[in-house]
């Protein structure tokens, strides 16, 4: 009987990128960004060869990002049953592709692009092509994600990205944040969208203005964003002890923000070590409420792009 190498991880392939002193890995399964730093320090905190993602550490949400509640959401009179791989909620959770082995399609030394075809199943009865492109600039990790409907009927689609930022240190709490949003999505006990939105403004959820996270936990899905004038939104997280900041920005196809503080992540170590910055296209739930969706006709091509950007202070 055939042994399976012992070395092989359990995130498939892992495809390494580097620019100066800057090094990332991308891996197989998921097209995960499983690492990022800057001269040998963590920009983004992930995880090990041998290990494999857990809370959503450098993955693809895709074709949602976030919750779907109950599994279960018709669109233009198709219905469609996702597992519900968050139990105790009752819910769906950050799409389909972020456990299956994306294909190669190039790589270079700063450089790897990866495609997936996304079939129909009965979570998501729809085709569309997705490819991502990871690349290291001077200024940092820019991600180039594209998606082509691949069949006659129109696919409605949703996309965001969990990278959890990290400026060393022993927590986050000591970390000074800024996220410039107004509003943030007002979520039930099932951490879904009720449907209103509330200001932000004079809150403990208020980081307009550059502050220390202090006690806060945030588990929010901010919106409203305000971009500078080359139409970015940029998230800054700062270790002034360390010296470090992480900034990440994303374009106008990224119309949400989630912050998660990681209070609830398994190992119970990891907990408020970094801060994930979730960009997505829609906001959670939104294969039930449709709202943002983006609608993929055949042969439509949806282009969008983030980043990261690690500066000194």
């Amino acid at each position: 009987m055939p042994v399976r190498d012992a070395s092989v991880s359990p995130t498939g392939e892992q495809w390494v990128i580097a620019h100066g002193e800057q090094e990332a890995v991308v891996t197989e399964v998921g097209a995960t960004l499983r690492s990022y730093t800057l001269g040998g320090l963590d920009v983004v905190q992930g995880f090990g060869p041998a290990e494999w993602s857990h809370a959503g550490r450098g993955q693809v949400l895709a074709p949602w990002p976030n919750r779907l509640g109950d599994g279960r959401y018709e669109w233009r009179g198709v219905q469609a049953q996702a597992a519900l791989d968050e139990p105790a909620l009752g819910n769906a959770i950050h799409g389909l592709v972020r456990w299956v082995p994306w294909k190669l399609e190039g790589h270079a030394q700063n450089v790897v692009t990866l495609r997936y075809a996304l079939r129909p199943t009965p979570g998501y009865p729809w085709c569309v092509d997705l490819q991502l492109e990871y690349r290291l600039r001077r200024d940092g990790l820019v991600v180039t994600a594209t998606a082509t409907g691949a069949a006659e009927a129109t696919a409605p689609f949703g996309l965001g990205f969990h990278p959890y930022l990290s400026v060393g240190g022993d927590g986050i709490d000591t970390a000074l944040l800024e996220v410039p949003a107004a509003e943030r999505l007002v979520v039930d006990d099932r951490q879904l969208p009720t449907g209103e939105i509330d200001t932000v403004r004079g809150t403990d959820l208020d980081f307009s203005t550059k502050r220390v996270i202090g006690e806060t936990r945030l588990d929010t899905a901010y919106t409203s964003l305000a971009r500078d004038d080359d139409g970015l939104v940029r998230v800054r997280v700062e270790g002034v002890d360390q010296g470090r900041g992480v900034e990440l920005w994303a374009d106008d196809r990224f119309r949400y923000l989630m912050c998660f503080t990681g209070d609830t992540v398994e190992p119970d170590g990891l907990r408020r070590t970094a801060i994930a910055v979730e960009p997505m296209t829609c906001p959670p739930d939104a294969l039930r409420s449709g709202r943002d969706l983006i609608v993929l006709g055949i042969g439509e091509i949806w282009q969008g792009s983030w980043g990261i950007r690690p500066y000194s202070l």
